[in-house]
């Protein structure tokens, strides 16, 4: 492990406790905590958040959660998880093998488990596939990014041992905070890069060269005092040249800044405010399918 993960995963765990410190459970939110989707009962596990008192089947949204590929847990993510699922949603918030002890690709394999386990128990919790979103940020946005690309680009999918399960369809994205191209990116990805493969495997991380016409509709947020907010430009370029239907957005003013992955501060009206379009977004998606 690099010095730069080891500091940044004390800093984050000493932050992200900071941020949510007193938080609860809404009361608006049945959880259902530690379901196991692959072999390991730590790593490979998830959390479910559905809204009380919804009847019928729910739409879905699965959180692929954000920390350089080294740093984070479904309980760092609860909080913004169950935010979301106030607002009418099944959320999925999952655990995922981290780098540099599970390198590239952990845990593309482990968001595949994860799929798979939506696929298999959507019945059980009255989950609605047809209305399937995804949400990630930072590497996370990244993350399902390339997960994305894995099931509307064959090509690309055969890249990897694993083949998805069939019926998945993310139907739109939520990109917050995220880093989609990897080109000149080997020092800061190095910790989860293969150690011998570095080199090779770095274009399977530039999702710009993955994604083709049949990438889902996507809301994309930056703020403006992000380090990474001038990724979305190409990204957005792109999706303009493909016809592929997005919304951005640039949250945060002079008087008013915003830094990286500020959305998960629910506390934060500035987070509630993104969480909102974003879940207005999808359900935008929802109503198209019914037209």
């Amino acid at each position: 492990m690099s010095l730069f993960t080891y500091l940044f995963r004390k800093n984050c765990t000493k932050s992200d406790a900071q941020r949510d410190a007193g938080l609860t459970t809404p009361p608006q939110v049945e959880r259902y905590d530690g379901l196991v989707y692959g072999s390991d009962p730590v790593w490979q596990s998830l959390d479910l958040y559905c809204p009380k008192g919804q009847t019928g089947s729910l739409p879905v949204i699965v959180s692929f959660h954000g920390g350089g590929w080294v740093y984070g847990t479904k309980e760092t993510y609860q909080f913004y998880c169950m935010d979301l699922a106030r607002r009418g949603f099944a959320v999925i918030n999952y655990n995922y093998r981290l780098a540099p002890e599970h390198r590239y690709p952990a845990a593309m394999e482990d968001t595949n488990l994860v799929f798979r386990w939506l696929a298999e128990h959507a019945g059980e919790y009255a989950l609605d596939l047809s209305r399937l979103f995804a949400v990630g940020d930072s590497a996370g946005a990244m993350g399902i990014a390339l997960y994305a690309c894995i099931l509307t680009n064959p090509a690309y999918a055969a890249k990897y041992s694993f083949h998805a399960p069939e019926g998945i369809c993310i139907r739109g994205l939520g990109l917050n905070c995220g880093m989609y191209t990897a080109k000149d990116k080997e020092r800061v990805l190095r910790d989860m890069l293969p150690k011998r493969r570095a080199a090779e495997t770095l274009p399977l991380l530039n999702a710009l060269d993955h994604i083709t016409a049949d990438f889902p509709p996507c809301y994309i947020m930056t703020a403006n005092q992000d380090f990474l907010r001038h990724e979305p430009q190409a990204l957005t370029d792109l999706l303009d040249r493909l016809h592929i239907p997005y919304h951005f957005r640039m949250y945060g003013s002079e008087e008013n800044p915003l830094g990286h992955v500020f959305h998960c501060n629910i506390r934060s009206a500035d987070a509630r405010a993104v969480n909102d379009a974003e879940c207005d977004f999808f359900r935008s998606l929802t109503e198209k399918l019914t037209d």
